[in-house]
């Protein structure tokens, strides 16, 4: 008989963890760890040694510590023939992992064959006092050594402390843990926690205008000119000068993406195109990025004029550089108003400018604990078995956060709390999970991805903690594939109602996005960029947060064509005007008199508002008010999560995976059928986005009465309350005069900046948080 398929689950569940908040006052974390299940771990600090004997026959000792705990052995690094040697490391012991009553502390001594022991130290467990932060660090005090029959030795003494703690002590992100046994040297320090923070991004604006004095080297041909500005990977070059003299002119903005604290500098280069692929240098400089000015508005920096310098090659093939009279005329600021965007727009984290004097006060504060993961799906093979060395990262605003790495376990846990300053609330926060390649002989080195959570902070309730087990989905060639489950705790707490409801009136990003926009071809190419040089710079840390973590989290590929996604956008442009199909299947049953009571009361009800035009305002508003608060009651009570359906990945076809997996540029053989290929998914990239955006709108429109985000709806709601109680006491006639001379005022009276209910309903929530 045929096994029925495995019916695999992929909601959001619901759990109920023994977290700090729910530990009795006497046991209960600090308030800043609150999140997590408490776990409990021995610490030992070892600090250092002195007079430590040499051996007999060298008469020195190139001594180490070994910290035992049952079958748990920690092991410090050696110190070549040093009789006083510091070590500061710290050992930690999961206390239900311990099996010993008994932790031993053994100083000993390198050797050929076998290392000699010098001293000891042993502590009982039910001796090791307990910390509970925030106390004050115990104080590390001086041991002295005992051989192996528990005497004490004439000579030598150890600096350690032991203590009983939780994962709340400040010693427990530095330390080796008991779980990481197996994991030696180097690779230790990747998998201890570790906070990263993203280099602060700028705009880069260049204006070249003209120069002056140009010398080409063939002077019987006309020239083109263009300059060449190269910063660090990205090149920009301007158009040829249309004015074919020694003077030309660009007025040519180029505009570049610069990252704190600027190491790199501006090279630019004057050239002389000869032909095809040639190209001749008249000029070149270098302007060091910290002497550019910065500005925060529209208004223009003023211009400087740089002396260009020439390579000419002398007798004996020399290259020598001199100053001559040929100069260039620039204008460069570094923009402060702008957001430099390395996120997808719909998921970003973080929507403040460049410039710290235009950042606004928090208006709350986000926690996260990452409690455990269940169910995770074998990565790599150790020992003949499934094994999966699992991570998380996540990442809000300029601040990353990994946790440690949970080596050769299924279902890890971690139970680790972060915090963010939250300066926006329509922002969203990414987690996600990863297999470590670098604890694994066969790991290569690389970090596979393992699933990825977005949860949009506009859909939580403040003050309430969220506890969640959200599915870890993948796309895979051949499907999607639930990689397991992540299990989190999130909290958002407001310090400033006044501020927060205030956002919803004001512009989803800086001024200067809508007084001098930014073109979306450039864009796109800025934001590619931008993710460069932060998968750049994070790679560069230690341990380092690899360039696949890093594109993962951004969404790297997200504007690549796929048919499915293609699909998801155009279902969600049909379940947007799902209502207007409705409406009008029921005017339609109204007008053939499918239910008389109905048609008889909508009868009446056109007789009252044709007499009484007056209330047709007020009796939509309330009804709309109505409406709202109907819906009260059947408000999403959980946070958004990857939705299979929504993402068309539960059955899509294999053919259209395999176009989605294939590399861009495509693989094909033949050059024709590349051009074509690349040419057509371009194209359906761009109508997928916009696709996207429709639906994005009308998902909005949806979401002002559905409660989706609690403070909008409220604001709504009121707002259609107040409106029906004007509309009622304002004579209609007044009314729609008044609608008509505001619709269609001089522009003189017109902002650049977005209307109000334009900036409110630019922040209302979408259901893109839960595309995959």
């Amino acid at each position: 008989m045929a096994k029925a398929p495995q019916v695999v689950d992929f909601s959001l569940k619901e759990t109920k963890p023994k977290i700090g908040l729910e530990s009795s006052s006497a046991d209960k974390m600090a308030s800043t760890y609150d999140l997590v299940e408490q776990m409990q771990y021995l610490f030992v600090h070892v600090v250092k040694a002195r007079d430590l004997p040499g051996g007999v026959a060298s008469g020195s000792c190139d001594p180490y510590v070994e910290v035992k705990m049952g079958n748990y052995k920690g092991v410090t690094k050696q110190f070549e023939k040093r009789s006083n040697p510091e070590w500061n490391q710290v050992f930690a012991f999961a206390k239900e992992r311990i099996q010993a009553s008994v932790v031993e502390v053994t100083v000993k001594d390198k050797a050929v064959l076998v290392d000699d022991q010098i001293g000891k130290v042993a502590f009982d467990v039910n001796d090791i006092p307990k910390r509970v932060p925030p106390d004050s660090p115990l104080a590390p005090q001086w041991y002295r050594l005992e051989d192996q029959r528990g005497e004490k030795i004439e000579q030598g003494e150890l600096m350690l402390a032991v203590w009983m703690g939780t994962q709340a002590d400040e010693a427990f992100s530095h330390a080796w843990h008991s779980d990481a046994a197996s994991v030696v040297g180097e690779t230790i320090a990747h998998v201890r926690s570790k906070v990263y923070l993203s280099p602060r991004l700028w705009y880069l604006r260049l204006n070249v205008i003209e120069a002056q004095d140009l010398v080409p080297s063939d002077k019987s041909r006309p020239p083109e000119f263009f300059v060449k500005v190269v910063l660090g990977n990205q090149v920009l070059k301007t158009k040829i000068s249309p004015s074919k003299t020694v003077n030309p002119s660009w007025n040519e903005d180029l505009l570049f993406v610069a990252a704190e604290p600027f190491d790199e500098p501006i090279v630019l280069t004057v050239e002389n195109k000869l032909g095809a692929n040639k190209e001749e240098i008249l000029g070149r400089c270098l302007i060091p990025v910290r002497s550019v000015a910065t500005r925060i508005d529209i208004k223009p920096v003023p211009s400087k004029w740089y002396n260009l310098e020439k390579h000419l090659i002398v007798a004996g093939e020399q290259k020598k550089e001199v100053k001559f009279a040929s100069r260039i005329h620039l204008r460069i600021c570094l923009e402060g108003g702008y957001h430099v965007t390395d996120e997808s727009a719909h998921h970003s984290s973080d929507h403040r400018p460049s410039s710290k004097r235009l950042w606004k006060s928090a208006i709350g504060i986000l926690e996260l604990g990452i409690l455990s993961a269940n169910g995770l799906i074998p990565i790599k093979t150790r020992d003949g078995k499934g094994s999966t060395d699992a991570f998380c990262v996540a990442k809000y605003g300029h601040k990353w956060v990994r946790t440690r790495t949970i080596v050769h376990s299924l279902s890890p846990k971690w139970n680790q709390q972060y915090t963010w300053e939250v300066f926006d609330i329509c922002t969203v926060v990414t987690i996600g999970v990863f297999d470590n390649g670098h604890v694994s002989p066969g790991g290569g080195g690389k970090d596979s991805r393992i699933g990825k959570v977005r949860i949009r902070l506009s859909t939580l309730e403040s003050d309430r903690v969220y506890t969640h087990s959200y599915p870890l989905l993948v796309l895979h060639p051949s499907g999607v594939k639930k990689m397991g489950e992540l299990h989190l705790a999130v909290r958002f707490t407001c310090s400033s109602w006044v501020n927060m409801l205030h956002m919803y009136s004001q512009p989803l990003l800086p001024k200067m996005h809508y007084l001098h926009p930014l073109p979306v071809i450039q864009h796109r190419f800025l934001r590619h960029h931008a993710m460069q040089i932060v998968a750049t710079r994070l790679s560069r840390a230690e341990p380092a947060l690899k360039r696949e973590v890093v594109e993962y989290m951004l969404d790297a590929d997200s504007h690549l064509w796929s048919m499915r996604r293609s699909k998801a956008n155009f279902s969600r442009i049909m379940g947007v005007i799902q209502g207007l199909i409705v409406l009008s299947n029921w005017f339609h049953q109204i007008c053939h008199w499918k239910n008389p009571v109905t048609s008889t009361l909508i009868h009446i009800l056109l007789v009252i508002l044709v007499i009484y035009p007056d209330l047709i305002l007020p009796t939509l508003f309330i009804y709309l008010f109505v409406i709202g608060i109907w819906n009260l009651r059947s408000r999403p009570r959980h946070p958004p999560h990857m939705d299979v359906k929504l993402s068309h990945a539960d059955a899509v076809h294999p053919d259209e995976l395999d176009e989605e997996f294939d590399g861009f540029p495509t693989t094909k053989p033949l050059n024709t059928v590349r051009q074509r290929y690349d040419r057509l998914r371009t194209l359906a990239g761009h109508v997928q986005t916009v696709v996207g955006d429709l639906a994005t709108q009308g998902e909005r429109i949806l979401h002002l009465l559905s409660w989706r985000d609690p403070r909008a709806t409220a604001v709504f709601s009121a707002l259609c309350l107040v409106c029906a109680v004007m509309f009622y006491v304002t004579p209609f006639r007044v009314i729609a005069l008044s609608s008509g001379f505001y619709s269609l005022r001089h522009p003189r009276f017109r902002q650049k900046l977005p209307a109000t209910h334009h900036n409110f309903f630019r922040r209302l929530p979408t259901r893109s948080d839960g595309m995959l």
